[in-house]
């Protein structure tokens, strides 16, 4: 083993401010008095000139010592109250530098303090999502190894068992995937793509579980964009699978002249999507008539929020007349409004 990597570390010393500030004061202070002592006095002995120098460095390092502590007032304070963790109230004689700084660590602690809240909801989050489909797991698990059973029951059990497993993975993943966007500086490879193509793909995707809820997918529009198609395709998923949840009967991909849109005729947002679309939210949410804790109902907006700004665009909402009217509508019946989830998207050809 080398010589060095056997030695301790030992902590680095910093020099003071107010020792830098003393030290700046003596020189100002005592070398024009070195200068001018010498060139006044030149029949003295060198001997008393050197007492006399002695002395006025003294009083001129006590002067230092002195007004560096005066001048580093302000400062000194605000460390001692930031010790104590009470440094919001600024003083009087405060310097402008110094209430800069108060701003900045007020800043910065309530930063902390968001982030922690955050972060709590992310782990209640945890503990409330991932909880139900483990329980439900380790119950059928249960019962498939104590208990006999038919084969066909022993079937439906595993198929039980797979689909609570899709259901945690789902969520894990929404969780990577809000944790990734979470971060400012997403990156997306942009690539022009067929939009009417990437919605097709998506529908097809979602079908099966579309037709299990009864719900009925329709695709409309054309055009193209310059997007990162894979990425694009996760946010859209996100909104279709939120739209399935709701939808009565029908949902709606299309490709319009603002970008993709995601509609569903179900009853809508009870809060503006800005509220809503949060990745760990701790205060509950209720949407069409469902309560929701710790940040569940957010997640795949906030997802898709995210995914829409990093293209150079956002996440819009409102309530209109759908892109395709329903097969079934008399044409003397007004249009039903729909819910529409748009990924604005900078610019769309046709």
């Amino acid at each position: 083993m080398p010589r060095d990597a056997a030695l301790p570390l030992r902590p680095r010393r910093s020099v003071t401010l107010r020792s830098q500030f003393t030290l700046v004061i003596f020189m100002l202070a005592f070398l024009p008095n070195v200068v001018l002592t010498f060139m006044a006095q030149p029949s003295v002995p060198v001997a008393s000139l050197i007492g006399w120098m002695v002395v006025v460095g003294g009083l001129c390092a006590a002067v230092g010592y002195l007004l560096s502590g005066t001048l580093l007032r302000s400062l000194s304070l605000l460390h001692a109250e930031v010790e104590r963790g009470d440094f919001a109230q600024p003083h009087d004689d405060d310097p402008a530098e110094i209430l800069s700084l108060r701003s900045a660590f007020a800043d910065l602690l309530g930063r902390l303090g968001t982030e922690q809240t955050r972060r709590n909801a992310f782990i209640a989050t945890l503990v409330h999502d991932l909880k139900t489909p483990l329980i439900a797991t380790g119950h059928l698990t249960r019962v498939l190894t104590t208990m006999p059973l038919p084969d066909a029951e022993k079937r439906e059990v595993g198929t039980q068992i797979q689909a609570e497993t899709t259901r945690l993975l789902a969520l894990v993943q929404q969780m990577a995937d809000a944790h990734r966007f979470e971060r400012e500086d997403v990156q997306v490879q942009l690539v022009s793509t067929d939009l009417r193509d990437l919605l097709d793909d998506v529908a097809r995707r979602i079908h099966a579980q579309a037709a299990a809820r009864g719900v009925t997918v329709r695709v409309y529009g054309e055009g193209q964009a310059s997007v990162d198609a894979l990425v694009l395709e996760r946010a859209v998923i996100n909104l279709t699978e939120n739209a399935l949840r709701y939808a009565s009967h029908e949902v709606q991909l299309g490709v319009t002249s603002r970008g993709v849109s995601v509609s569903d005729d179900g009853p809508g947002l009870s809060l503006p999507v800005s509220e809503l679309a949060q990745p760990f939210n701790s205060q509950p949410t209720t949407i069409a008539g469902q309560q929701y804790t710790a940040g569940t109902a957010g997640l795949g907006l906030f997802i898709a929020r995210r995914i829409a700004e990093a293209h150079g665009g956002g996440l819009r909402y409102d309530r209109a007349p759908p892109g395709l009217l329903p097969t079934d509508l008399p044409p003397t019946d007004p249009p039903p409004a729909y819910t529409h989830l748009t990924l604005v998207l900078p610019e769309v050809t046709p």
